[in-house]
């Protein structure tokens, strides 16, 4: 049996949405390499593992994205993750992965995201993102969808913000980033947030912005 609403391919303009696939390895581990100062400083880590450089380089290879990619197909398979690849004009530009995806009473799931910095700001990262979670509140059923950032990044920020998502309040020591536990802004939507589809809000407001 397949869960709720995966696998699924989204796509509104030159932004495709669509899961991760096995064969992406090459292209994950290229944009990844290539935006190490972009990505590291963001990046959910252990505690005591450093982000510097040379750790970032080991994290980014073939094999680490084979054992990334079985692991979420198999959170996927059960309905607990969504892991999509970004896609432009056929060129992989970034990951959003939903997870965990929690049941029951609480019907919500966690978004997580990044972009090569040669695709930020040209709101490719709002439309992925407003595209997952409109499938969320339709086809998967969610209720909820939250976001949690450091404070101090100051573009993830700007991202939800121009989606309109509600800040929540500070949670303290929250994730373990660059190998420390650091304080984390906390981020969410409701169905009731945007009964007429955030892809709707985010088209109606990215056109007022141009």
């Amino acid at each position: 049996m397949r869960a709720p609403g995966w696998p699924a391919v989204l796509t509104e303009g030159p932004v495709v949405v669509r899961p991760l696939r096995l064969r992406d390895a090459s292209s994950w581990v290229e944009v990844r390499l290539r935006n190490a100062d972009w990505l590291a400083p963001w990046e959910a880590a252990p505690p005591g593992l450093m982000m510097v450089r040379e750790t970032w380089d080991q994290r980014q290879t073939i094999a680490v994205y084979r054992q990334m990619w079985h692991r979420l197909r198999q959170q996927a398979r059960v309905g607990v993750a969504l892991p999509f690849a970004v896609v432009v004009s056929g060129r992989l530009v970034g990951q959003v992965t939903v997870a965990p995806v929690l049941r029951g009473a609480f019907n919500s799931a966690q978004i997580g995201y990044w972009v090569d910095s040669q695709y930020a700001g040209r709101g490719i990262t709002p439309t992925a993102i407003a595209l997952i979670v409109d499938h969320c509140f339709g086809p998967v059923g969610l209720h909820r969808v939250e976001a949690n950032v450091r404070p101090e990044n100051a573009a993830s920020r700007r991202v939800l913000a121009k989606l309109g998502f509600r800040e929540e309040g500070l949670h303290r020591r929250y994730l373990a980033i660059d190998g420390h536990y650091r304080d984390h802004l906390g981020f969410a939507l409701t169905t009731e947030d945007v009964p007429e589809g955030l892809v709707c809000r985010w088209r109606e407001s990215h056109l007022r912005q141009q």
